[in-house]
């Protein structure tokens, strides 16, 4: 006589109950910020706490430490949290590369914040914050750049992501590491 194991027999209807985290405002960046960092860097840190409420709503992904998520095309995700190993294109609204994070690929979005590594192709229509810890290399466009001191561009770097920015011959190979930059 055959036993059926209940972990593959009928499962019982489910209804969905979607989670919902409220923002507080004590939820800022200014948490994650090292408790020694320099006037530059709460300068850095200000800024983006400023938009700090509207990222935190919507769709959010989170690749934790250790994990790798490899070949992957990442659409309809408004944040994207890299904790762990991420090789994929995406097309997003804000992306946060953790210290130990690393992200290699294709991206376009609106923010980035870059604690950790990228590697690739990286068009941020808005805003890219390079922290301290931070290393981006590759073919980079951007709105609005803030690095601060210690963070490193190297490759081919372009202001303005619109078309006009091309004509000018706005693009420089970079290869040393920037220099502090507060831009507000």
């Amino acid at each position: 006589m055959a036993v059926q194991n209940p972990f593959f027999g009928k499962r019982e209807t489910e209804t969905f109950q979607p989670r919902h985290n409220p923002v507080t405002p004590s939820s800022s960046v200014n948490s994650v910020a090292p408790s020694s960092a320099s006037t530059s860097a709460a300068t850095v840190t200000a800024a983006v706490a400023a938009k700090a409420p509207a990222e935190n709503t919507g769709s959010k992904l989170t690749v934790g430490p250790n994990i790798k998520l490899k070949g992957v095309e990442i659409t309809d995700c408004d944040t994207l949290v890299v904790e762990g190993t991420v090789e994929a294109t995406m097309d997003s609204r804000v992306i946060q590369i953790a210290e130990q994070g690393a992200f290699r690929g294709s991206a376009d979005i609106d923010i980035a914040e870059i604690r950790g590594e990228f590697n690739g192709t990286l068009t941020v229509r808005d805003k890219l914050v390079v922290y301290g810890t931070g290393k981006v290399s590759g073919k980079i466009r951007y709105g609005k750049l803030v690095v601060e001191e210690g963070g490193q561009l190297s490759g081919e770097i372009e202001v303005g992501v619109g078309p006009s920015a091309r004509a000018a011959g706005a693009a420089r190979p970079v290869d040393a590491p920037a220099p502090a930059v507060a831009l507000a």
